[in-house]
């Protein structure tokens, strides 16, 4: 198992933080949109170089769609802020009709995703996001897993033309991640090879994977970890190429078990390489106040569940 160490945690939204105001230094074009949660989209630094940049729109999330793909219309790139819930599910008609629909060069990024929202409860956590978005035709959906890895998407997606969800977290997290990496849309990342089992794991649970992974080794279980930061387009080259080898793969996310990673690995392997699959996710609920750890402990999102799940197939795989 290839060792993989960290110096520091950070919270996933201060990466979006310092890509944005890095891609505004870059491109003239980039503008900022926020629904009144400047503090907790980490917009500051941007807003601060470039107010004549930056729109607060206030508590209307609807209007700053609207907003964000007119202004498009006049080159414009817009990254549209607030938390995942608000970002989605009470804008879904208008991201549909006024940027899917009509293709436009809208970034939708997402904070406070998943459990680890903590807590503000299951009214404000939303596990259907990637399910909701992916949906959407033409959508690009990202689930980074670190810092460093939230940063360099956010500078990629600037350059990237087209509709794009990208989500991120409010908890910190392990940063292992190559500080100057490349982010390739579509190109999922190899963080460990081996030949017994697949990983395949999304945003804050690909340190739990890692995690997982090690004391596998120790169990004498060679596990190969996939980071899909990249849900759609999915890199199906990756996921056939790795599950043709081992014969049997886990799915980890922080995301509801229908709709989630989970299934776009599940169609693929249907369509091409049918094998055996376990899901950790959460399974089909709500979730509730607690604190990031609580939570992930409490629905299976962590390297114990990953490690029963890897069990589990092995044995159906035999």
């Amino acid at each position: 198992m290839k060792k993989y160490t960290f110096t520091e945690k950070k919270d996933t939204r201060s990466g979006f933080g310092a890509g944005l105001h890095e891609a505004g230094k870059k491109n003239e074009n980039v503008v900022a949109l926020c629904a009144d949660l400047v503090g907790s989209l980490k917009m500051d630094a941007f807003i601060k170089d470039f107010p004549e940049r930056f729109v607060q729109v206030g508590i209307a999330e609807a209007n700053m769609i609207g907003i964000a793909a007119g202004m498009t219309i006049g080159g414009k790139i817009p990254f549209t802020g607030t938390f995942a819930n608000f970002s989605t599910g009470r804008v879904y008609d208008q991201i549909r009709q006024s940027v899917a629909y009509s293709n436009k060069n809208v970034k939708i990024c997402a904070s406070h995703a998943g459990l680890t929202l903590g807590e503000d409860g299951a009214t404000h956590q939303i596990l259907e996001d990637i399910g909701m978005m992916k949906m959407l035709p033409g959508m690009t959906v990202i689930n980074p897993c670190d810092y460093n890895q939230t940063k360099a998407a956010t500078l990629a997606i600037a350059e990237y033309e087209g509709p794009v969800y990208l989500r991120f977290g409010r908890p910190v997290v392990p940063v292992f991640t190559d500080p100057d990496q490349k982010f390739e849309i579509g190109k999922a990342w190899m963080v460990n090879e081996g030949k017994d089992v697949t990983i395949i794991a999304t945003g804050h649970l690909v340190w739990e994977a890692i995690l997982a992974g090690e004391k596998l080794a120790e169990l004498g279980i060679d596990a190969e970890i996939i980071n899909i930061h990249t849900i759609k387009p999915l890199d199906e080259e990756a996921v056939l190429k790795s599950v043709q080898k081992t014969g049997c793969v886990v799915t980890a996310e922080e995301h509801n078990r229908l709709g989630g990673l989970g299934d776009s690995i599940a169609q693929v392997l249907a369509k091409h390489f049918p094998a055996p699959q376990e899901y950790v996710a959460v399974n089909d609920s709500f979730g509730e106040s607690g604190t990031p750890a609580q939570l992930m402990t409490k629905y299976g999102l962590d390297s114990e569940h990953i490690i029963e799940a890897v069990q589990k197939v092995l044995k159906r795989k035999r």
